[in-house]
């Protein structure tokens, strides 16, 4: 269903902790420009054995972007525009069940989002495009990961909801309580728009969420604050990088064609017509649905 194997290029969204993979070579760090604005910080490019990886900070080195200042269209773009054509976000979330305990990780296959100041598309008026989005994220990247973390012994589950808020602020206990009774697994603030703006761009997506702390709907522990968190994710972070790099032998090929419509998702997506389409917008979505539009 695949069609002939070819080598991939696999971008990685680094979250909190998260900023560079050891055992990359032939690393160079590269500014690209994107016409969504300026992403997060420059690309770190490199190879773990034989796969290639473009690394980049999503909060910038050092942490300088809060969730809702991240520029996500221009970060999804840039990876598009350097080649890749899988992403794999890593992320901090925090758990809404017992049995997901601080320093498992989750491969979430669901989100819920609630986030309210970011933009969500790279379309709109002049070019409208509706992407069918019912199952956001690539299960062939969540088999791998998978895979990868049984290997290295990270304690992992396959599948879950993710529910990104605003934030910066955590949430409050009602809302805790709320979320949970939605029958979230996880919360965080990073993964949306990524994972809706990575489907438009035609971008094989998967998340995989690490476990900081309960939120603060549990009796037993304290509410969440950065200490608690910064104190897991360190241990995280080193779990995640053991992960990307038990990974990358899985992804070196990758189908021809994905075998779940990823790197088709346009489509029967754009509805307007070519006629009445925007050309400064066309010129802008030239990386993210160039497949598309250049036809």
């Amino acid at each position: 269903m695949g069609g002939t194997d070819r080598k991939g290029r696999i971008g990685i969204i680094g979250g909190s902790g998260v900023y560079e993979i050891p055992g990359l070579a032939d690393t160079r760090w590269e500014n690209r420009e994107s016409p969504w604005g300026a992403p997060s910080g420059a690309l770190l490019f490199g190879r773990l054995g034989e796969t290639d990886l473009v690394f980049l900070p999503r909060h910038d080195r050092g942490h300088r972007l809060s969730p809702t200042a991240i520029n996500y269209r221009a970060n999804i773009d840039v990876l598009k525009r350097a080649g890749c054509t899988d992403v794999i976000s890593v992320s901090a979330c925090g758990s809404f069940r017992e049995e997901l305990a601080p320093g498992t990780f989750v491969i979430v296959d669901q989100f819920i989002d609630r986030t309210v100041s970011r933009p969500r598309s790279f379309f709109g008026a002049g070019l409208v495009a509706h992407v069918a989005f019912g199952h956001p994220t690539c299960r062939r990247l969540g088999d791998a990961l998978e895979t990868a973390a049984r290997e290295v012994k990270i304690p992992v589950k396959r599948g879950g909801t993710y529910i990104a808020i605003e934030g910066p602020q955590f949430s409050t206990q009602a809302e805790s309580f709320l979320y949970r009774g939605w029958g979230c697994d996880v919360i965080g603030m990073t993964n949306m728009p990524e994972a809706k703006l990575a489907r438009e761009a035609e971008m094989c997506y998967a998340t995989v969420a690490m476990v900081t702390d309960y939120d603060c709907w549990h009796p037993d522990h304290e509410h969440v604050d950065v200490a608690q968190v910064i104190k897991v994710l360190l241990d995280n972070a080193d779990k995640a990088k053991a992960l990307v790099k038990a990974t990358a032998p899985h992804l070196h090929h990758r189908p021809e064609t994905c075998p779940f419509g990823c790197d088709r998702a346009l489509d029967n997506a754009v509805i307007t017509a070519p006629e009445a389409r925007d050309p400064a917008l066309i010129d802008m979505l030239d990386a993210v649905a160039g497949r598309l539009l250049k036809q």
